[in-house]
């Protein structure tokens, strides 16, 4: 279960002595538990890292976004390691595989790649962030900006210092909830051409163990203010919470849940949330989840492909709920730890995920790009790492942005064969092999034969 990260003010437990012999003993016991206690904290929150003052210099002047008939709906989250951090040639090729069908591209503010923002009050650091956004523009991204994470000394910390080993897992005190939304609409005037920004990630710090229960109403008023401090740097600015990791089990955990399947039982306590958060928030352009198609006791049910159904299930739910809210996933997951997929296979279960996407209205599904540091297998990937390459994923994302962006009309294609999904526009079907065996279907009217866990393209109506 999470941790709310949260450092409480601690003081001496001992009590006034009468005596002046117990008073002084008392005295020099307090103040070494103070210390001890100090220390800990300090331990605790480490600050390892001393924020260097970077060099004033100007925001990047990065192009406009490309004009789009229609929202893209498909993209992708830099993490840790990216395109930024490749050899010339290898990030060359990124830019390629990212850029050919425009997609969305988003970068968290602290984290994820980037350093501290703010190391201390008003002392900004945009060099990492100057350096992702410009990569972001050169390969024709509609760019995303995730307000994640957050500086040391809005957290408890010191200023001027960064615990990394703390980042993700602290959220702001409320204090300096002030300070969180004052750092949100500087980032929005260094990158104008950003017009989307999602509030947070997974609630990281906002878990409360007194009450086993997510702590919504600290989040949402976080929320507000950030909204509220975008919206006067830009009305035009799009701004979307809470960003919250919904989870599943075979078995109910916490409170009876008002959503099942035959993939799992909803964590209620997300739900609710999600719930309060729809309720007091004080404005919002799209909501924002994330989760995995596993659930927490039992991975897949009731098996690779079917548990996918979750994400319809979620969305249809979050619609209803918000009065239709554009939906969007941040992060979503299919692959369960050492499941010892095949490329093949995880990149059929992506595909059947994406059809979930599409068939339930999602507006946004941000894919979250695993690259790595140095060469190697690198499963799921877009290009391999150091040394070039497109991975399959890479080509199914595109061709789900290419074919299947927000405003296309997504059709129902039939199938022969209860193995191979498939799914339509009007111009082209996609279709997946779900099975490890050669299958041979009539699809929309024509017979054709996948090899297992193949994804074939295939154009209709003339196309």
């Amino acid at each position: 279960m999470p941790t709310d990260g949260r450092h409480a003010r601690r003081r001496s437990p001992w009590p006034i002595a009468l005596g002046a012999g117990i008073l002084a003993v008392v005295l020099v016991a307090g103040i070494m538990v103070y210390a001890s206690m100090r220390t800990k904290e300090r331990g605790v929150f480490k600050g390892s890292e001393v924020a260097t003052k970077a060099p004033t210099q100007p925001a990047p002047q990065l192009s406009e976004p490309p004009a789009l008939d229609n929202w893209p709906r498909w993209g992708v989250t830099h993490t840790q390691y990216s395109a930024d951090n490749e050899p010339q040639d290898v990030a060359e090729q990124a830019r390629g595989v990212l850029g050919r069908v425009p997609m969305l591209q988003n970068q968290h503010i602290m984290g994820w790649g980037v350093g501290n923002p703010e190391p201390s009050p008003g002392q900004y650091n945009f060099v990492d962030l100057d350096r992702r956004l410009t990569f972001m523009a050169s390969s024709r991204a509609v760019p995303v900006i995730t307000l994640c994470c957050a500086p040391d000394w809005m957290k408890g910390g010191q200023a001027g210092r960064t615990d990394w080993s703390k980042n993700h897992t602290v959220a702001p005190e409320r204090e300096h909830f002030d300070d969180f939304a004052a750092l949100a609409a500087r980032v929005a005037k260094q990158y104008p051409t950003v017009k989307h920004y999602m509030v947070w990630n997974e609630f990281k710090g906002f878990w409360d163990p007194a009450t086993n229960r997510w702590d919504a109403e600290a989040y949402t008023e976080m929320y507000n203010k950030v909204y509220t401090a975008l919206k006067k740097v830009n009305k035009d600015i799009q701004v979307g919470g809470p960003y919250v990791s919904i989870g599943s089990s075979v078995r109910t955990q916490g409170p009876p849940s008002e959503l099942s399947g035959p993939w799992g039982t909803v964590d209620q306590r997300a739900l609710d949330a999600v719930k309060y958060w729809i309720q007091h928030k004080k404005g919002a352009d799209f909501i924002v989840v994330d989760g995995a198609s596993m659930t927490n006791d039992r991975g897949n049910v009731p098996d690779d492909f079917a548990a996918q159904g979750k994400f319809s299930a979620i969305t249809t739910w979050l619609r209803q709920e918000s009065d239709d809210l554009p939906v969007w996933w941040a992060e979503w997951y299919v692959e369960p730890d050492n499941s010892q997929w095949s490329e093949d296979k995880r990149t059929a279960v992506q595909a059947t995920a994406l059809m979930e996407f599409a068939k339930s209205g999602v507006t946004t599904a941000l894919y979250w790009n695993p690259q790595m540091k140095g060469e190697g297998e690198c499963a799921g990937c877009l290009w391999a790492p150091k040394v070039g390459g497109e991975m399959p994923m890479a080509g199914l994302l595109s061709g789900f942005t290419k074919w299947f962006p927000a405003g296309v009309e997504v059709q129902d294609v039939r199938s022969s064969d209860p193995k191979v999904k498939a799914m339509g526009q009007a111009s082209q079907v996609v279709m997946v092999n779900t099975s490890d065996q050669d299958v041979t279907a009539t699809v929309d009217g024509r017979q054709v034969t996948l090899k297992p866990y193949e994804i074939k393209w295939s154009g209709r109506g003339g196309a």
